[in-house]
């Protein structure tokens, strides 16, 4: 249980770096306060988790007939439904959400791929002494 703690908060911290960086290259995205950055990266991943997987299977004939690319459109529309319900956290546009969206995307999947390595624990927690009930 301890594991499955350590990986949500380090994928929300992965989120909320991502979202932090991409305010400062994106000049369309600003966070009010940090408050606003984690509220949008926790709303961010239960989007992502929870609502996109359905709008993905409500739109499979026209993610088959775009190659794939509509999930792109997919990934700002979920970035844009979570700066509408965060106050506080603004995209100007949706070519921002588009653009950001990728950039969080790969950054989250770059830092990811250092703190999430192959294994069966990536994130070492020191083992307990003695016996476990």
């Amino acid at each position: 249980m301890l594991y499955n703690m350590m990986e949500f908060l380090a994928h929300w911290g992965i989120t909320a770096l991502s979202l932090w960086l991409a305010g400062f290259i994106f000049h369309g995205i600003s966070f009010s306060s940090k408050k606003s950055l984690f509220v949008s990266a926790l709303l961010l991943g239960f989007a992502n988790a929870v609502i996109r997987p359905i709008v993905i299977i409500l739109t499979i004939p026209l993610t088959l007939i775009s190659f794939g690319f509509f999930l792109l459109v997919i990934n700002a529309l979920m970035m844009l439904l979570v700066s509408s319900l965060v106050p506080g956290f603004k995209i100007s546009g949706f070519w921002t959400a588009f653009f950001a969206s990728i950039f969080v995307t790969f950054l989250s999947l770059f830092v990811g791929m250092f703190i999430f390595q192959s294994g069966e624990y990536p994130i070492s927690i020191p083992a307990r002494q003695g016996v476990m009930i």
